[in-house]
């Protein structure tokens, strides 16, 4: 079992910066390929039409094992994820934000033989552990 804790969302003006942090605890001896998700506003229509609102959610960053990353084509060169062991964090850092970016952010973690590229297309079933999320809001 592995539980993840999100934290570090807000209210920004576009063109600001926030930093997502994902405290993980429980079986962290396991190795684990984690990302970060998104779950844009204002979409319950569309949430509803897929499914639910776990479907809605889309990969934004992900991390494997070994560190290698990948990112969705809109967030790329401008956000950054990171895993620091030490303190069982995984980190999102996003610069320059516009409002496309207000979401609802998860992190997730799953099986540790997934690549980065196979954590972005990631549904909400193929990962094993969920956060609760944490709210980004954007101002213009």
């Amino acid at each position: 079992q592995l539980h993840l804790v999100e934290s570090g969302g807000g209210s920004v003006q576009a063109g600001g910066s926030l930093n997502l942090s994902c405290e993980y605890s429980g079986n962290t001896y396991q190795s684990y390929s984690m990302g970060w998700f998104r779950d844009p506003v204002g979409k319950e229509r569309e949430r509803w039409f897929l499914g639910g609102p776990e479907k809605a959610r889309v990969g934004v960053a992900g991390i494997d094992d070994d560190g290698r990353t990948s990112y969705a084509d809109s967030v790329k060169g401008r956000f950054t994820i990171s895993k620091d062991t030490a303190r069982n964090t995984l980190y999102l850092q996003m610069n320059n934000l516009n409002p496309d970016d207000a979401a609802m952010y998860y992190c997730a973690a799953g099986n540790g033989l997934f690549t980065a590229d196979r954590i972005l297309s990631a549904g909400y079933y193929d990962m094993d552990y969920w956060g609760e999320g944490t709210r980004v809001a954007i101002s213009s």
